[in-house]
């Protein structure tokens, strides 16, 4: 798992990891009837039957590693989300995550979770262990010094200073490693954000609005969506940034997770025009540093101590860049307004790449129109969104899909 560097904009609250050993129930081991055969198709038939059950339970673990990684959603950035299982005899030994970037890794939280039983045991990995020395040492090392005897890991590490090197350096030290293919793609949409972070160097972008049945951008969000275990609050819980306009800034209240043991993402703030002070209300003077305003001119704000940081070019990519610099893998673009100053960085998000994924909620009412189409941006040519899904709250139409 690599090690990023450490944001000054992101400040991820500490988590703990449970540890403990878990007996998890195991499938029932199908069994055969053989009638009379020759010794090839018995020794074939067996062969293949052990393969597949091996694999059903790479699959298995790591989905379980999946599931116990994401339990450090919005805490970990710039460092990606891992879980790790050891299971020795087909039993769980031990389990951890990676908390917060600059604690240990999950391998090391798993590993002393099993403690001496780890050693011969099978090490479940969701991402790549690391290789290097950053704030913590190598997972390599420990996994090697655990004599654990095989590791399976979800997917390889995007992260150049990684890359393979971590399974090179397993299997010079005589431990068996294989990916498990089956559960890629989870593995990969779990960390989609480091991972477009690592190689694009820009923040992943996902531009979330509502609207009226008739299309009209409302500035509101459906019932229950902001609290406990409604989208916009997991949304808010799970994304680094999220960017706003100044005016909305100034007029409404600031979007918070309500998410148990949630961060509050880093209100970007844009403000452009020739408006030389901005006052931000309901943002209380010591959470200023939760904040930062770029502007294509100086610009004076309150409360004080809110960072400020005039850009020379004004547009997405810019920005995208400037987070991923900072240490940002996401950002939520919270659309609530037509001809505001998020419009004008949206004019061509899919032709230059800049937004990876759309989120709009669809809300049951009619809303007066005073003009065209609201979310007439984007860029020149129509285009599908890919693995769409959608989903009804409390009378609301969810609907999300990638670019």
């Amino acid at each position: 798992m690599a090690a990023a560097a450490s944001s000054s904009l992101v400040s991820r609250a500490h988590l703990t990891t449970t540890r403990r050993a878990v007996s998890m129930a195991l499938p029932p081991r199908s069994t055969a009837r053989f009638g009379v055969r020759g010794r090839r198709g018995l020794v074939g038939c067996v062969r293949c039957q052990a393969q597949a059950q091996g694999s059903d339970m790479d699959g298995h673990y790591i989905r379980r590693c999946v599931e116990l990684a994401r339990k450090a959603a919005g805490h970990t950035s710039p460092n990606p989300m891992v879980g790790c299982v050891i299971v020795r005899d087909g039993r769980v030994v031990g389990e951890g995550f990676h908390p917060k970037a600059g604690q240990p890794h999950a391998e090391v939280f798993a590993l002393r979770d099993a403690g001496d039983l780890a050693e011969n045991a099978t090490a479940y990995v969701s991402l790549e262990p690391c290789n290097h020395y950053g704030r913590t040492p190598p997972c390599t090392e420990a996994l090697i010094n655990a004599k654990v005897k095989d590791v399976v890991v979800g997917m390889t590490d995007p992260n150049p200073i990684v890359a393979s090197k971590g399974i090179e350096r397993l299997k010079s030290a005589g431990i068996d490693v294989r990916l498990c293919v089956e559960e890629e793609a989870s593995c990969r949409k779990l960390n989609e954000a480091y991972i477009h972070r690592m190689l694009t160097g820009k923040a992943f972008a996902t531009l979330r609005t509502t609207l009226s049945m008739n299309g009209v951008v409302v500035n509101q969000i459906g019932s229950g969506a902001d609290q406990l275990g409604g989208y916009y609050s997991t949304l808010l819980k799970e994304y680094d940034g999220i960017i706003i306009s100044s005016n909305f800034a100034e007029t409404t209240t600031l979007p918070m997770s309500n998410e148990t043991g949630a961060k509050q993402p880093l209100y970007i703030i844009i403000a452009q025009g020739e408006k030389s002070q901005l006052n931000i209300p309901f943002l209380k003077q010591e959470c200023a540093s939760e904040a930062i305003v770029l502007s294509d001119s100086p610009i004076t704000v309150e409360p004080s101590g809110v960072e400020v940081l005039v850009l020379d070019q004004m547009n997405l990519e810019s920005i995208l860049q400037l987070l991923a610099q900072r240490g940002l893998c996401s950002v939520l673009v919270d659309f609530r307004e037509a001809g505001g100053s998020i419009t004008s960085l949206l004019n061509n998000f899919q032709e230059e790449k800049l937004v990876q994924k759309v989120v709009v909620e669809l809300l049951p009412f009619w809303a007066v129109s005073k003009g065209p189409n609201d979310l007439a941006f984007g860029g020149s040519q129509s285009f599908p969104l890919k693995d769409v899904e959608h989903s009804e709250v409390n009378g609301c139409v969810l609907l999300e899909g990638y670019v």
